[in-house]
């Protein structure tokens, strides 16, 4: 039997060729000398590229020097670089300050700078992925008990998403007549509607017209305490958006969805609630808690059937995974828009959700800070409008007068900043009831006589919007159904 012969040292046709990081030192060169010959040039690239996208050391030192002293108003040329570069050994290895005027001498000037720019910023973002890869790969590896591989994977999409963010130079200043257009085609499709609403309804015609319907790229908040029904009105608005996209899918065969991702509750309990609703007069809600507990007779189960396969075939997708981290929510949505065409979020609720960098760990200001930048940036990156829930503080529970403002929102500043729309939930029943006089007392009279005003009534307060009014509209609420539905006398009252 013949014996294998283990090889100390491999030959030198075995070894394998050395990868090295993507970079074009000539290009590098070639952008530095151009700058260096006319200063005008810095216009193009100084929004593409920074110090730290070159591969090049001393490229990376020339640049930022050229950068500071043409952004100071003086002119950047060999001979004024030439004294700030004297002493750098890494230059006088290659020549001293000879090097800057090869730079400019071997520039070709019936070139594209901007196309030489971009070529420079691509090759800095591979080199950040071969980096983040190695890292990823490095952790994969290493042996730690506190951080499993669903950790890793929210630190590794965390990493890209901000490599992409940073890298994004798309943007940037575009004449009026491009926005012109934009904002002139969603009037006339706002026109066309029946409706007249210039985004997705929610379904209730007083918060349509006073919100033009839920706008592409708003961040919208719905506050309230505890029992006020967030997630029954959240539920409501997202059934009533689906319907609407799937007549829109089915009228332009188009693709859309309406995603929801629920921290609280499960889908189950989500589902039941909208079995439990009803949508007109031949289709009556269902007591939610009779449906859980199967307290229903025959008939109400036949309707039950009758409305899941209606259900079924509705383009909303709930996501119930808990304790999401800003950075999951954000890749998710991101698949579910480029799988079937996303069209409004959904997020139950805010205070749920995590941070990902270690500045949120310190505080939780800064968590939920980051974590409605997070969702305000998803929203204008995959322009759909997304309703957050939001908790209120305690605050609330010691005033006299329990209508929600502005400063109970728990953390407000970062959530009153960064969102287009804040709207709370007020249903004066829900005290009312808990004060209820003794039925022989003089009081009760007066009391039975509130609550008949108040019975089933729920205030919505748009407390902010930036691109409309503010006031006060109602709804209808029934709490067996967790439905809700538009009032014959309702009606915007504007502050």
């Amino acid at each position: 039997m013949e014996k294998k012969v283990l090889k100390l040292k491999p030959d030198a046709t075995d070894v394998a060729p050395i990868r090295e990081m993507p970079r074009n030192i000539e290009a590098e060169q070639s952008l530095i000398g151009l700058l260096l010959i006319n200063n005008g040039y810095y216009g193009q690239v100084n929004e593409i590229l920074v110090p730290e996208h070159f591969f090049e050391p001393l490229h990376q030192r020339i640049y930022a020097a050229i950068s500071k002293l043409i952004e100071r108003g003086q002119v950047a040329t060999p001979v004024v670089l030439k004294s700030l570069f004297d002493r750098d050994e890494a230059l006088a290895d290659i020549g001293g300050a000879k090097y800057l005027t090869q730079l400019a001498q071997m520039a070709v000037q019936i070139v594209d700078i901007k196309e030489i720019a971009l070529l420079i910023h691509d090759l800095h973002l591979k080199r950040k992925l071969i980096e983040i890869g190695e890292s990823v790969v490095l952790t994969a590896f290493k042996p730690d008990l506190d951080k499993d591989a669903k950790s890793q994977i929210e630190e590794a999409e965390h990493s890209l998403f901000s490599l992409a963010t940073t890298g994004d130079i798309s943007k940037g200043f575009m004449p009026i007549s491009h926005p012109l257009k934009e904002a002139l085609d969603i009037s006339e499709n706002a026109m066309r509607r029946t409706k007249h609403v210039a985004g997705i309804t929610t379904g209730f015609v007083d918060l349509d017209n006073i919100l033009g319907g839920l706008n592409n790229s708003d961040l919208l908040i719905l506050a309230a305490r505890p029992s006020m029904g967030k997630t029954a009105l959240a539920v409501n608005i997202a059934y009533n958006a689906t319907i609407e996209v799937q007549e829109e899918n089915l009228k332009d065969n188009v693709n859309g969805c309406v995603g929801m991702f629920s921290l609280e509750m499960s889908a189950a309990q989500l589902t039941t609630r909208l079995l439990s609703m009803g949508n007109n007069a031949d289709d009556k809600g269902i007591d939610s808690n009779r449906i859980r507990k199967g307290d229903i007779n025959d008939e109400e189960f036949a309707r039950l059937i009758k409305r899941s396969r209606v259900l079924s075939q509705l383009p909303l997708y709930i996501d119930d995974t808990p304790a999401l981290s800003i950075s999951q929510i954000r890749t998710r949505a991101r698949r579910l828009k480029r799988q079937f065409g996303l069209r409004l979020l959904v997020i139950d609720y805010l205070q749920l959700l995590r941070g990902m960098s270690r500045r949120a760990n310190e505080s939780r200001v800064q968590e939920i800070s980051e974590i409605t930048q997070g969702l305000k940036a998803i929203a204008k990156e995959l322009n759909i409008p997304v309703i957050a829930l939001s908790q209120l503080s305690r605050a609330v529970e010691q005033r006299e007068d329990k209508r929600p403002q502005l400063s109970d929102l728990r953390e407000s500043g970062s959530i009153e900043q960064d969102a287009d729309v804040v709207m709370f939930i007020y249903r004066e029943e829900y005290y009312l009831v808990r004060k209820q006089p003794p039925d022989d007392s003089p009081e009760h009279a007066a009391w039975q006589e509130k609550m008949n005003e108040v019975e089933n009534i729920t205030e919505i307060f748009i407390a902010k919007q930036r691109n409309g009014p503010v006031g006060k509209i109602k709804l209808r609420f029934d709490g067996a159904t967790t439905m809700f539905q538009n009032l014959a006398e309702g009606g915007f009252e504007a502050e």
